[in-house]
C-alpha cells in the first residue's frame, strides 16, 4: 500500500501477528540510506517482531525502495517528516494499543529524531547501528568518505554507486543535533551494533547508550553494519529486550 506525505507516496507494508485478531502494538520499521524495506536484515527483524505479538509498519522512505522522491534530493528532514506522517497514521489504526520505532543506520537515526518530538505516544525505540555521526561528519566536512569544504557546499556529493546527493543533504544535516533528541527521549531504547561496522563506528552506539536515560546497548562480535555475520544475534537481542 502506499501512505501519502504531503502528495509522496511512499511505499509500505502493514503485517499483524499470525492468530492475533484482538489489539496489539505495532512497530514502524525504517530501513537505512540506500536501502529498502526488502532487505534481509529489515525482513528479519520485522519477522521477529511479529512473532512476539507485535504488527509491524514497513515503510520505504523518501527517494529509496519503491516510493517517491529522488534519491539524489533525499534529506534528513524529508525522511523525519515521512516518520512523523507514518507515525500518524499508525496511531489512527484502531488495533494497535502502542507504538514503537525501529531503525536501521540512517533510518535509526530518524526514529532517535522522531522518537524525541513524538515522545509521549512511542512506547519504545530500537536503533540499529544508528548513523548518529552524519549530522556531525556533515559539520566537519566528510561524508561517506567523501570530504568536503564545509562552508562552501558543493551542488554534487558522490555517493554510493553511480548516484550523487544534492548538497542540501549536507545543509540540512549540518542543522541537526541529535544529542538534544536523545536527552528528550524518556522512553526504553534498545541499541544494535556491531563491532566490526565499518560505516558506522560502534563508538557511536556506546555514546548514544551512554546518554538515554533508559538504555540497553547490544554489541555484536565480530559483525559490521548490516550483521551479514550473526543476524541472529541481533534478533535474540531484541527478543529479550522485548
Amino acid at each position: 500500500m502506499y501512505i501519502l506525505d504531503d502528495g509522496i507516496r511512499l511505499n509500505a507494508k502493514l503485517e499483524k501477528p499470525e492468530g492475533v485478531q484482538e489489539k496489539c502494538p505495532l512497530v514502524i520499521v525504517i530501513h537505512g540510506f540506500t536501502g529498502h524495506m526488502e532487505e534481509e536484515h529489515i525482513t528479519a527483524v520485522a519477522r521477529t517482531f511479529r512473532e512476539r505479538g507485535f504488527a509491524t509498519l514497513r515503510v520505504d522512505m523518501y527517494g529509496h525502495g519503491h516510493s517517491e522522491g529522488t534519491f539524489e534530493n533525499h534529506t534528513l528532514y524529508k525522511w523525519l517528516t515521512n516518520a512523523l506522517t507514518v507515525i500518524d497514521y499508525a496511531r489512527g489504526l484502531d488495533f494497535v494499543t502502542d507504538l514503537y520505532l525501529c531503525g536501521h543506520s540512517q533510518g535509526g537515526l530518524t526514529v532517535m529524531m522522531a522518537a524525541a518530538m513524538k515522545q509521549d505516544v512511542i512506547r519504545g525505540l530500537i536503533p540499529l547501528s544508528p548513523a548518529w555521526m552524519i549530522p556531525e561528519g556533515a559539520r566537519q566536512g566528510t561524508l561517506l568518505g567523501q570530504d568536503f569544504d564545509p562552508d562552501h557546499i558543493p551542488d554534487i556529493i558522490p555517493a554510493w554507486g553511480d548516484r550523487g546527493l544534492n548538497g542540501n543533504y549536507v545543509r540540512v544535516a549540518q542543522t541537526i543535533h541529535v544529542e538534544e533528541a536523545i536527552d528528550r527521549y524518556q522512553g526504553p531504547v534498545l541499541i544494535v551494533h556491531g563491532d566490526e561496522d565499518g560505516a558506522v563506528p560502534v563508538e557511536y552506539a556506546i555514546r548514544a547508550a551512554e546518554r538515554y536515560k533508559n538504555a540497553t546497548l547490544k554489541i555484536i562480535p565480530g559483525d559490521g553494519h548490516c550483521y551479514e555475520k550473526h543476524l541472529d544475534q541481533v534478533l535474540e537481542a531484541i527478543k529479550e529486550w522485548l
